[in-house]
């Protein structure tokens, strides 16, 4: 212990506090002050959670609970845990790289690589562009009863193309979308209870199982909840917080891990109130009313405008960091900026936007079907991905103390193999159809 007594000083009648006192006021404020400078923290990881959880996520969770029940929770709890090792690879690679993740790779790997890169997480949005259409349409004709899906599809996507042109738009997002994923949670964990759904069941499906017919929905959850793209733009989140390797340990506590298991959580009481609420009639939820009667057993008829107005707000939520994200990597990759504000990303962007509202126009017949198959097609690309940012968070040039140790490269490369083994067999599905 140190010397924390008062001395006198002669001659003044006041007394002084030793240098060692005040070194111990001065650090015990600090770890007062610790907790909230931690929560300052929180940011990329639960934007990318928040992505993750759009319509798409919702659709084929609430699909796997009607139809498999509880057998197919070993998806996202896997997919969980490979998302937290890919995320925190990105972390590091934006803490460390001097330039943007892509400049980085064209630095180290080779400009084509880049460019590989950016097309591919702009392919993926694009896929992801249609689900988050089809669902704030699907979500907010329910709350307006008689009103067309189609209309309120363009009036959400207007309304996001307005939000692109804020200032500091990433600083905007990120606060409103944190809020978004702490309100679903809560209402989620709600739910899961109110129907009293078998919980010995709920946990003996997260042992490993294929149900038949089952191969679609699953590769449809991994291409959402074990979401490539989202990692890959965490690092951009990263390096314009402008974190650096002593908010590391921080970040990864209170951004990096609960920023992805939220969102993973949420879609797992997803599929274990589908179960509760309508697994029991062995019935796949077809329609935006089939989804919607998820919510009866917590609130009667209140509970399809409960969930209408979750799945409207899923969608928005996730609809501007898709767009966001796929406009700034595709600008990244031509050389024409790493920032959502440049005029390619924004041009980027708006394509983006416009590409879902056209899909949505085109094949009405079947949307929740559409939303399902997009978030499946997801997977082809993301492997490429994977691999990328495997390779650089490997890179001892780069990286240095940060770079990857041993058990992370092996869970690194089991998400890799998983992602690559459901492509090809998705692949194959099509030949084979």
């Amino acid at each position: 212990m140190g010397d924390t007594r008062l001395h006198s000083t002669p001659g003044t009648g006041h007394a002084r506090i030793s240098t060692e006192a005040v070194r111990t006021i001065v650090e015990s404020r600090r770890t007062r002050r610790r907790f909230w400078q931690q929560l300052a923290l929180i940011g990329p990881a639960f934007v990318a959670g928040a992505w993750q959880f759009g319509p798409g996520n919702l659709t084929t969770a609430v699909q796997a609970g009607s139809s498999y029940q509880y057998t197919l929770i070993w998806v996202i709890a896997v997919s969980t845990v490979l998302m937290i090792f890919l995320t925190d690879m990105s972390v590091r690679l934006g803490i460390k790289s001097p330039v943007s993740l892509i400049a980085s790779i064209k630095d180290h790997l080779g400009k084509p690589l880049g460019v590989v890169a950016g097309v591919g997480v702009f392919l993926i949005t694009l896929c992801f562009s249609v689900g988050n259409a089809v669902g704030s349409g699907l979500g907010l004709s329910m709350l307006v009863e008689g009103s067309s899906p189609v209309m309120w599809t363009a009036i959400c996507t207007l309304g996001v193309a307005a939000v692109l042109f804020i200032r500091s738009i990433y600083n905007v997002i990120e606060k409103v979308l944190i809020g978004i994923v702490a309100l679903m949670a809560i209402c989620f964990v709600v739910s899961a209870f109110v129907v009293n759904p078998d919980w010995a069941e709920a946990g003996r499906g997260l042992i490993p199982t294929a149900p038949e017919g089952s191969w679609l929905l699953i590769v449809a959850l991994v291409g959402t909840n074990f979401s490539i793209n989202a990692a890959f733009y965490t690092s951009y989140g990263t390096k314009e917080r402008g974190r650096t390797e002593e908010d590391y340990r921080d970040v990864t506590l209170v951004d990096t891990i609960p920023g992805i298991i939220a969102p993973g959580i949420m879609t797992g009481l997803v599929i274990v109130v589908a179960a509760g609420a309508l697994g029991k009639t062995a019935e796949t939820a077809t329609s935006i009313t089939g989804l919607a009667a998820i919510f009866e057993p917590l609130a009667g008829p209140v509970g399809g405008f409960i969930f209408a107005l979750g799945f409207a707000g899923a969608a928005f939520s996730s609809m501007i960091p898709n767009a966001i994200a796929g406009g700034t990597m595709l600008s990244d990759a031509f050389g024409r900026g790493a920032s959502a504000n440049t005029i390619t990303a924004r041009v980027t962007s708006g394509f983006i936007l416009a590409f879902g509202l056209a899909v949505t126009l085109i094949f009405q017949t079947s949307p929740v079907e559409l939303i399902v198959l997009a978030q499946a097609l997801t997977i082809l690309v993301a492997p490429i991905l994977a691999a990328l940012i495997i390779v650089m968070a490997n890179r001892r040039s780069l990286m240095g103390e940060m770079r990857n140790k041993w058990w992370q490269n092996a869970f690194g490369v089991l998400g890799l193999a998983a992602v690559l083994a459901l492509s090809v067999r998705l692949l194959m599905s099509f030949i084979a159809g």
